[in-house]
Parts: structure tokens; C-alpha cells; sequence
């Protein structure tokens, strides 16, 4: 290499055999309850058949990790023989290096001995040796989450995402020209078979009450009644939930973890602002649809003028309350003198918002083209 050249390393085209999976974990978005809520998407990827599968989880700890891998096989209903990681702390203690190869976690070589796949990690910023599943990321983020699905929970976006990637199968290989499903169906009879029992993910820790009675469980001070009265107690966490048990096995308290609940609210009163602005535009929003139905119905209306003042309404209250609390607040909220609809009673242009109450923003938005205030 001459002075002055940068030096580009060359990298290899892989060849992808069947039963050779990739893992990683992807960020994304989902809206539940009117909130938005971080979703970490850990995805398998099977490169032989371009197939993908994805699971939804709320964390990327080993028993998160290793429970989204359990349903991931299940979706599959096969286990990979050959399962490549990037250097995920789940799943890895030491990344290949100087010092030597890779070390795995112990709770990880476990999962894998009871499954039969053997791990493979990669090396070091060579990114390529899993860039089928890197792909396969961006592939899940832009053609499953765009715009953010609401969701009820968890459960509820995992199935949401199986039916999406058992209708993505439909789509043909790019290069092989067969259909997707069918090649993940000749690459199962290269695969293991799945185990006949699951394998326990769990974790189990040694812990002690503060004075007030509160044990950190996920760095987060939660009380549990009478646990002051012990010197000792254990935690044993699962990937969504814990239990703290006394030393002579007495279950003091249980609950979710704590970012189960974890959420963010969307930033409505700038989201308002641009409504106010462009009242025509509200209906079609990428918001629209996580508007609680209530509200929905309330803004969604012919008029410019009257959605306007609606949408005013709803930025005064909002620096108060919640959009959810507003939902549940409505008719006690809603505004019936120095309105201009106040004419009308209680009931702005007497209609009877308790026949929208089951209809969604969706519904609303394909309804409410016509005016409902005529």
C-alpha cells in the first residue's frame, strides 16, 4: 500500500447453509394505552431461506434474552443446529479478542446444551458475519412498525408480528425464486427438533429490605410487606415478572418487573400545535389513529372552525392532564357554557357521544368523512 492510501479491507461473500441462524435484538415503538412504549424485537433470522421471525420483549436481559429464543424455536418449531450472535451481555462474558475466544455466559451454554445448537459469536467490528439479521432488522422496523402499531400488550404484538411474518414468508426468495415458506420447510429437516420439556429461565439473587420495607428489584426500590423483618431474602425474576421469597420459602410479594409498565407520553401538546395549524390534516395524521376514541370522535368533524376550537379545548387541558385522562374525564371536562356550542346543552349539536365510545380512531376515520353533526 502506497503512502497516503487508506487502507479497505476486502470481505468475503458468505455462503449461508440450511439450519444456521443469526440473532439480534432491534429498538422499536408501539403505542399501549395511549403511550408510547419501547419494544426490543429480538429477531432470528435464517439466511438459507431468507425467513425471518420476531418476537417482542421489554428487555434485552439473559432471561428476556433467552425466553424470546424459546419462542422464537416455537415459531420455527425446529431449533437451529448453528445459532451466530453479536456480543450481546446476555449471552456473552468476554468477546473474542487478544485475551482469547469468545466466553459465553454459563445460564447460555446451559440453554444451549438443553436445545442441542451450538453458539457461534462473532469477531470483533465484523459486522458482515450477521448481516443477513442486521438487514432483517431495518426489513422488521420499516415494513412491521411503520406508523407504531397499538397494541393491548405484549401478547397481543407477538401475534400481531407472527401473522406479519407468516404472510412475509408468502413473498418469494430473491434470488431462488421459490416462495419463502417453502424453503423454511426444507430447511426444518435440517434443524433439531425441539426437546420435550422447555427450559426454566430464571434468575436468583440475594437480597435485603431497606427500613422501609423496600427491595430494589431492577434498580427500583418496590415494597413488600413484612420483608424488614427478615435479614435475608432471594429474588427470583422471570423475564416479565418476580417473586420475593423469605428464607423459609413464604412468598412476600410478586408483581411485574418493573419495566413492564415503563412508558412514554406522546408529545400531544406539539402534536395539537400542528393540528391547530392545519385542522384538515388531523384525520389523516400518523397520531390520529392513538387518539382515545372519545376524543377521536370530538375532533374528527367537517368543519375547520369548530375542529379548531375543539382542538384548542383539548391543548388547554392537556398541559393538566393526561390524554388518557381526559378520555375518562370527557363528559365532566367538556365544555358547555362560553362555548360557542354551548347553545346546544350539554351535548355540543345534541349528539350522544356515548354511541362513539366503541369506535376506534380507525373506524372514525374512515366514518367520520361525513359530517355526524348535521
Amino acid at each position: 500500500m502506497e503512502d497516503g492510501e487508506t487502507f479497505k479491507e476486502e470481505y468475503d461473500r458468505l455462503t449461508h447453509p440450511p439450519a444456521e441462524a443469526q440473532i439480534d435484538f432491534g429498538m422499536t415503538e408501539a403505542i399501549q394505552d395511549g403511550k408510547a412504549k419501547d419494544i426490543h424485537c429480538l429477531i432470528m433470522s435464517l439466511p438459507y431461506s431468507n425467513a425471518g421471525f420476531t418476537v417482542p420483549l421489554p428487555g434485552e436481559n439473559q432471561q428476556c434474552f433467552l425466553e424470546g429464543l424459546k419462542m422464537l424455536f416455537k415459531q420455527l418449531g425446529r431449533v437451529p443446529r448453528k445459532l451466530r450472535i453479536d456480543n450481546l451481555p446476555a449471552a456473552v462474558v468476554r468477546a473474542r479478542g487478544k485475551h482469547g475466544d469468545t466466553i459465553f455466559t454459563e445460564g447460555f451454554l446451559k440453554f444451549a446444551s438443553h436445545y442441542g445448537f451450538e453458539p457461534l459469536a462473532c469477531n470483533a467490528r465484523k459486522g458482515n458475519e450477521k448481516g443477513h439479521v442486521e438487514n432483517k432488522v431495518g426489513y422488521v422496523r420499516y415494513n412491521f412498525f411503520t406508523p407504531s402499531p397499538v397494541i393491548r400488550d405484549l401478547d397481543h404484538l407477538e401475534e400481531m408480528l407472527t401473522q406479519k411474518s407468516t404472510k412475509d414468508h408468502e413473498r418469494k426468495h430473491y434470488k431462488k425464486g421459490e416462495p419463502i415458506k417453502n424453503l423454511i420447510e426444507e430447511e426444518k429437516k435440517y434443524c433439531l427438533a425441539l426437546p420435550e420439556n422447555d427450559y426454566p429461565v430464571f434468575g436468583k439473587q440475594t437480597v435485603s429490605a431497606n427500613k422501609y420495607g423496600e427491595v430494589l428489584i431492577d434498580s427500583e426500590p418496590i415494597h413488600i410487606p413484612n420483608s424488614y423483618h427478615y435479614s435475608q431474602l432471594y429474588v427470583i425474576t422471570y423475564w416479565d415478572s418476580y417473586k420475593v421469597i423469605s428464607p423459609n420459602g413464604e412468598v412476600l410479594g410478586e408483581g411485574p418487573r418493573p419495566y413492564m409498565n415503563k412508558s412514554r407520553e406522546l408529545p400531544w401538546a406539539s402534536i395539537l400545535g400542528m393540528w391547530k395549524r392545519k385542522p384538515r390534516s388531523v384525520s389523516h395524521s400518523r397520531y390520529f389513529p392513538y387518539l382515545p376514541g372519545r376524543i377521536a370522535s370530538y375532533v374528527n368533524i367537517e368543519s375547520p372552525e369548530i375542529q379548531k376550537e375543539r382542538i384548542e379545548w383539548l391543548m388547554g387541558l392537556i398541559v393538566t392532564y393526561s390524554m388518557n385522562e381526559i378520555d375518562e374525564r370527557f363528559y365532566e371536562l367538556l365544555p358547555t357554557k362560553g362555548h360557542p356550542s354551548s347553545e346546544f346543552g350539554s351535548h355540543p349539536y345534541e349528539v350522544n357521544w356515548n354511541m362513539y365510545d366503541s369506535l376506534c380512531p380507525t373506524e372514525l376515520a374512515s366514518e367520520g368523512k361525513a359530517n355526524i353533526h348535521e
